[in-house]
């Protein structure tokens, strides 16, 4: 298990430019970019612009040092004329990666934390997926068993720390 850090401010950088021509697999190649350049997330969110044209915003969170990078990567590959950029403060959850071993494999899991008490875990869907392909089983089947594998070994855990 690895506890990644809590939940203190941090800042960030907010990317935003307005695509109203460009196809769904540019688009998308796009935000694959973005993403593997290093982008914390980037997302589209559906808009309406002048001439009641239907377009897309495309906004992408990055670390301060990687925007200038990230822009020139914009105006690269979309076909904005500019890009917007702000300063944002993020708060992230303390939150605590594990790995378990269900009966058909290894699947990471994730825990946010609040108050060191785990609130909610996440079973990665990859892991889950492969192992429900490999096995011919329901991925709902896979996930609830790492899941509950996770609660087991976060409580074991808890156990031995009080």
């Amino acid at each position: 298990m690895t506890q990644e850090p809590g939940a203190t401010p941090t800042r960030i950088e907010l990317l935003e430019c307005n695509l109203d021509d460009m196809t769904g697999e540019a688009l998308g190649y796009a935000l694959e970019q973005l993403l593997e350049a290093g982008a914390l997330d980037a997302w589209f969110t559906p808009i309406v612009m002048k001439k009641s044209r239907p377009a897309v915003l495309l906004s992408t969170l990055c670390r301060i040092e990687d925007g200038d990078r990230l822009i020139d990567l914009l105006l690269r590959e979309t076909s904005t004329l500019g890009v917007r950029r702000r300063l944002v403060e993020r708060v992230i959850a303390d939150r605590e990666t594990l790995q378990v071993e269900t009966p058909w494999g290894a699947v990471r899991c994730k825990a946010k934390l609040m108050d060191d008490v785990a609130i909610s875990i996440k079973p990665e869907h990859d892991d889950c997926a492969r192992i429900a392909r490999e096995q011919g089983i329901s991925l709902e089947q896979v996930v609830n068993r790492a899941r509950s594998l996770a609660e087991q070994a976060i409580a074991t855990r808890d156990e031995l720390v009080d």
